[in-house]
């Protein structure tokens, strides 16, 4: 499946149902796309698992191994008289953690992480193929025991470790940058064993797109929901007996549509880094694989605000579940620590920029002669403090990594903040340029002024936290400090009267949607067919 169709199921599955999303990406993405990558001579019989007769899985994560997985303990020895591997669990801080190798789906297969050793040499982490469970249970040598569960997901998560299991020859997956030559030597064109290990498993980067996606997806089904909910719901206005809708108080239009615009960002945001990864650029790529990074964390940082803000914003009708979007929150949740957590992807991405693998500083904007007086809505001069933004974040966090330290780590721990702030702010203007891109590619001149106001109010939010930097940097006045939450307001009331058009554009269809409150008649979902008012 090519990765931007892959993407766009996670979109779906992310708006549908959190534990099919992580058994899907589980099984279409890291399982038969690493089989489809690693296995070139096409040796393994992918029907089973085309079929869904056997469910694959992959186990990478150990207990004391999560992002540093590179130096993952289990074993697989070569007996060179049988031509063999025997998978071995070492010690209790090599147990595979979380994968979902529980009953749940009968027979299962997983890609197994494990330390390839070679005449006693070791010659770095490669994936092999192992079956786990028959519909009678786990197969000999491999040991399964269910952990807790995880609230809000129906997934099977598991540890499981492996006791002297012998796998045949085939087992191996090394790729073409790998063998085992048939006299047992082990020949690699990549001298590095950590970059055997990368190569292994390059899936995780189309995978943080995935995640990236299904949490958008859920993202958005929630602002459907609690947009439409906030004008069907009336509450008290002064000087009215009828009462207005939620959505008539500026306080409940600036909170939903600056949510958003952060999902129209987000999703401008996904399309571009996307695009990166499907012919129109190299996917394995130093750019791309910063991009990625950078945009996954971004994008399910901003899923759960939206889906926190559209629970908060339904009240108490946001707390049940036949209403969705608190259930949202836990897959959410997932999408931020699974393939890689985003901290820790983001710590990578920045030491990467500040040493220019794969980051190339936009370039500064023309200094300005005089004083500020284009409106703060023009889109040249947000543009223009966006870029000015991130490009003082990267003079600090190399001001910062300049510094006189103690060691390589205390000079990069007075470095990292300011490198992640960095991240962010190359991600959001990332973020802002594909928004533009997009609103420009369309036709219609009413579709696409109301793009503009949505990318104005994105922009002017993002803004507004360093504006006191701004100020003092000299590219804004105190006046437009000063104006910066009216000018919020001012964009948030030119879109009110559009917000229900801005997620129907979402096109999340009602019988995927199914909340009552997401109805014109919501209050018929709570009604008592034998309650007195019902009787003449």
């Amino acid at each position: 499946m090519a990765t931007d169709r892959l993407v766009s199921l996670h979109e779906w599955l992310g708006a549908v149902d959190g534990s099919l999303t992580t058994l899907a990406t589980i099984h279409y993405n890291l399982f038969l796309g690493s089989l489809l990558r690693l296995d070139p001579r096409r040796t393994v019989d992918l029907s089973p698992f085309i079929r869904l007769s056997r469910y694959g899985t992959v186990l990478i994560t150990e207990l004391g191994y999560g992002n540093n997985a590179a130096e993952l303990e289990t074993t697989a020895v070569h007996q060179p008289g049988a031509d063999t591997f025997v998978l071995h669990t070492p010690s209790a801080e090599a147990q595979k953690f979380m994968p979902n190798t529980g009953p749940a789906g009968g027979r299962k297969s997983g890609l197994v992480a494990a330390r390839l050793i070679v005449r006693d040499q070791d010659c770095g982490v490669f994936l092999f193929l192992v079956p786990l469970r028959d519909e009678h249970g786990p197969l000999p040598g491999i040991r399964i025991r269910p952990l807790s569960e995880t609230p809000g997901s129906a997934v099977d998560h598991a540890i499981t470790s492996f006791d002297q299991v012998v796998l045949e020859r085939s087992a191996l997956l090394a790729g073409d940058h790998a063998d085992l030559t048939a006299e047992g030597a082990f020949r690699s064109v990549i001298g590095s064993r950590r970059r055997r290990f990368l190569r292994s498993i390059q899936r995780v980067t189309t995978g943080k797109l995935c995640l990236a996606a299904a949490a958008l997806g859920g993202a958005r089904m929630g602002l459907t929901a609690a947009v439409r909910y906030a004008h069907r719901r009336h509450t008290f206005a002064p000087a009215s007996r009828t009462g207005v809708p939620l959505f008539a108080y500026r306080c409940n239009q600036t909170r939903l549509l600056g949510a958003a615009a952060s999902a129209y960002a987000a999703t401008f945001l996904l399309r571009e880094a996307t695009r990166h990864c499907t012919g129109q650029g190299d996917p394995e790529s130093a750019e791309a694989e910063v991009l990625v990074a950078a945009a996954k964390g971004w994008i399910t940082w901003q899923a759960r605000d939206i889906a926190i803000e559209c629970r908060e914003r339904c009240g108490a009708q946001g707390l049940l579940s036949a209403n969705r979007i608190v259930d949202l929150i836990t897959p959410i949740e997932s999408t931020v620590t699974a393939e890689g957590d985003n901290l820790v992807i983001w710590t990578k991405a920045a030491a990467d920029m500040l040493t220019g693998r794969g980051y190339s500083p936009p370039e500064a904007p023309a200094a300005r002669t005089g004083p500020l007086t284009d409106p703060l809505t023009d889109r040249a001069l947000l543009l223009d403090l966006l870029v000015r933004r991130e490009l003082r974040c990267l003079q600090h966090a190399r001001s910062r990594l300049g510094r006189a330290g103690a060691g390589p780590l205390d000079r990069w721990n007075q470095a990292v903040n300011p490198a992640l702030d960095l991240v962010d702010a190359y991600a959001t203007r990332r973020a802002a340029e594909a928004f533009l891109t997009a609103a420009d590619r369309v036709a219609d001149d009413a579709t696409r002024s109301l793009l503009e106001q949505v990318f104005q109010l994105f922009v002017l939010e993002r803004l507004a936290p360093h504006a006191g930097l701004l100020l003092a940097d000299g590219h804004l006045t105190a006046d437009a400090v000063r104006d910066l939450g009216d000018a919020v307001d001012r964009v948030a009331a030119g879109l009110a009267p559009h917000a229900l058009a801005l997620v129907e554009a979402f096109a999340v269809p009602d019988h995927i949607l199914q909340a009552p409150i997401a109805t014109d008649s919501y209050a018929a979902a709570y009604d008592d067919p034998a309650g007195p008012w019902q009787r003449p």
